[in-house]
């Protein structure tokens, strides 16, 4: 499951009032022949987290610049909750797409028998947990008795922390207790009244809170940041019936992960211009250093993944000996009864990573850069 400190009532993007701030056949936004000839297709995506903030602009972006579109897509991005949901609509027929934990959609998958697949690994794992500052909790050793709040208690992130217990020797079922916390301020306070002794959650939701005003150190495996996490999930039939949508879709995710990596400013500007209420109040200047520090972190985990799996050039690569890595941590942490082949967790669609990757990324980095929002 993954939220961010600030909630808002989501609104359809209103891209045509920002079309003048770019040089649009410099990012793609022109509409194709066949575009203009035919109704879009309709898409359904499902995202794991309680409000698409400015957090989630690799999902806002393609429809804000008409990367879409101008493929033939109108592509409906909605929050699903957590990583479950998305994979329980995905999997039951409420989206053709699902974002979210990939060892959570490896775990349905396993678990179900159902041909569920991951198409796009987008971040590695930026999990933690916080504990205050000045507080008596130093390292994971100090965490034995301890209270940790969650989001809820299927969050992906529970499985980091079980390791992490079992590292320092902790029985994870019996050593710590965990409590959901939700999010917006609820965490936030949790923490500051004591009813809590630390929070897991993922880079960005952190960074939230240290927003409201936490002061936090973080704790966290050495390792965790070779994982891969977070990811986006087809069903292998989807995937046989309609690969050009599925490829589509993602290049267009891979597109605004690159527009937002190279000007996250400009991308939370026009996140908030398409979707007003997620602009948080009080002095703008304020309200964006605290956007980009918790975007800052997402954007980490983005090119974390792609230094570690793509060499640094390409998005979306699913690495075989990474996601190995991380069915065998699944085991090691009663996540999976046994190991499953990385044969049934990848989709099978040919030169997958090459085509999502078809694009001129100098293009989208230069309209970036010269965004005037």
């Amino acid at each position: 499951m993954r939220s961010n400190f600030l909630g808002y009532r989501g609104s359809k993007p209103f891209a045509f009032a920002l079309f003048g701030l770019f040089a649009l056949s410099q990012v793609g936004i022109t509409e194709s022949a066949n575009a203009q000839t035919k109704p879009l297709q309709k898409v359904r995506m499902v995202v794991a987290t309680g409000v698409l903030d400015v957090t989630y602009t690799e999902f806002t972006i393609p429809s804000i610049l008409g990367y879409w579109k101008a493929e033939g897509y109108d592509v409906d991005v909605q929050p699903a909750g957590g990583s479950l949901q998305g994979a329980q609509q995905l999997v039951g027929g409420g989206a053709e797409i699902a974002v979210g934990s990939g060892n959570a959609f490896v775990s349905v998958a396993a678990k179900t028998n159902v041909p569920l697949r991951i198409a796009m690994t987008l971040r590695t794992s930026d999990w933690g947990v916080g504990v205050k500052d000045d507080g008596p909790i130093k390292s994971a050793k100090d965490l034995k008795g301890k209270t940790i709040g969650v989001f809820n208690l299927a969050t992906g992130g529970i499985l980091w922390l079980n390791e992490l217990l079992q590292l320092n020797g902790f029985d994870p079922a019996k050593d710590v207790s965990l409590v959901p916390t939700g999010m917006g301020p609820t965490p936030v306070q949790a923490l500051q009244a004591g009813r809590v002794d630390g929070l897991l959650y993922w880079g960005s939701a952190l960074a939230s809170f240290e927003n409201a005003g936490l002061k936090m150190r973080e704790i966290a495996g050495d390792d965790w940041a070779s994982y891969p996490d977070y990811s986006v999930a087809v069903t292998q039939p989807m995937a046989d019936k309609d690969p050009a949508m599925i490829i589509a879709v993602l290049r267009g995710i891979a597109k605004a992960a690159t527009f937002v990596a190279a000007n996250p400013a400009c991308a939370i500007k026009l996140h908030w211009a398409a979707y007003p209420a997620s602009k948080g109040p009080g002095d703008e200047a304020l309200v964006l250093k605290n956007d980009m520090h918790s975007v800052e972190r997402a954007v980490a985990a983005m090119d974390q993944a792609m230094k570690s799996f793509g060499q640094g050039k390409l998005r979306g690569v699913f690495d075989k000996a990474a996601w190995e890595h991380l069915i065998k941590f699944m085991v090691k942490t009663n996540q999976l009864d046994a190991a499953v082949s990385t044969d049934t967790v990848a989709v099978r669609i040919p030169d997958l990573v090459a085509k999502i990757n078809d694009f001129d990324v100098k293009a989208i980095q230069d309209s970036a850069k010269a965004c005037k929002v």
